[in-house]
């Protein structure tokens, strides 16, 4: 007689009824075990951090790692997979450089309560820190050859029918740090991106832009923002005297012609007539000084609003008196 046929296998005896016991024991014991892995517990969790910063002088990343250790609360399948684990996989966390604390002539350090602004980096977002076990982060930053230069964005902008810029063209940041060997570095005097092209420009621009890097240097920053301010404008014409400024006294200055036509483009909608207050002038000193007596008109003072201005003619002949 076999086995099976001893334990009533085969004749669906008890061995049966023993299996379906056997099997329920192994699925409740499961069930316990998943149930109760799922709950949260408290324990300790440490991971290997590499820390990435931006800190001027020197590389971007650590040289070293640490080992950041805190209390934790998380569910049990988390905390038995840390413990269990023989090679912890470091963790590379980007530091503001507000929150590093120069201890040494490379060595930053993160310190007291301003690693808690981190603890999803360190440990994930599912876990609950109680309080760190590690109290000081000590990173060594090593140095580099570096020096600092302009950034150019060449633009060509074209604009729409009845707009223009009411402020300059302005990017940020306007300087850098680039990184690099003696030789790569001397040949470096600015870094510039490829040409930004705006076309029918109609309102306020603004982006980014990323910077071509030169062979064998590194930047500080990859890109850069641009902005643009833009307005539409009206256009207003008059005919106004030239007059003098800064003679002295006794002294008579004839300006030929004695108007001139004025063009001005002012932002739209117009508070106030600027008309009202504009003034041209000639000024003594400049005449004074000028071997063929041709002057430029001056604006006494730009009225608010008044984006551009345009005189006819652009240049005057004076004569004294």
């Amino acid at each position: 007689m076999s086995f099976l046929e001893r334990i009533g296998l085969r004749k669906g005896g008890l061995g049966r009824e023993w299996i379906f016991l056997v099997l329920s024991v192994l699925v409740a014991f499961l069930v316990w075990v998943l149930t109760n892995l799922s709950k949260n517990y408290s324990g300790t969790v440490s991971v290997p951090v590499v820390a990435q910063c931006n800190i001027e002088g020197h590389g971007t990343e650590s040289t070293n790692t640490v080992l950041v250790s805190a209390r934790c609360r998380a569910d049990g399948f988390r905390l038995l997979r840390e413990n269990s684990r023989r090679e912890r996989k470091v963790v590379k966390v980007r530091f503001d450089r507000a929150d590093m604390r120069k201890i040494g002539p490379d060595t930053y350090a993160v310190i007291g309560g301003t690693k808690n602004s981190y603890t999803t980096q360190f440990f994930g977002d599912k876990v609950q820190v109680e309080a760190f076990i590690t109290d000081t982060l000590k990173f060594v930053f090593p140095v580099e050859n570096y020096k600092r230069v302009p950034v150019e964005v060449p633009h060509s902008v074209t604009f729409a029918p009845q707009f223009m810029p009411c402020g300059p063209f302005s990017v940020s940041p306007d300087t850098i740090t680039v990184y690099g060997d003696d030789a790569h570095l001397g040949a470096v005097d600015k870094v510039s991106s490829s040409l930004l092209e705006l076309t029918e420009v109609e309102e306020s621009q603004h982006g980014v832009v990323r910077l071509n890097v030169p062979d064998g240097i590194r930047l500080s920053a990859d890109q850069v923002s641009y902005e643009l301010p833009v307005t539409r404008y009206v256009e207003l014409q008059t005919t106004l005297p030239v007059g003098v400024l800064n003679a002295p006294a006794g002294r008579q200055l004839q300006v030929y012609p004695a108007t001139a036509r004025l063009v001005l483009r002012c932002a739209f909608p117009i508070a106030k007539d600027p008309l009202e207050s504009f003034k041209l002038y000639i000024d003594w000193q400049e005449f004074n000084t000028s071997l063929t007596g041709r002057c430029v008109p001056r604006v006494v003072k730009l009225p608010v609003g008044v984006l551009d201005y345009r005189v006819e003619p652009e240049v005057f002949d004076c004569v004294e008196l």
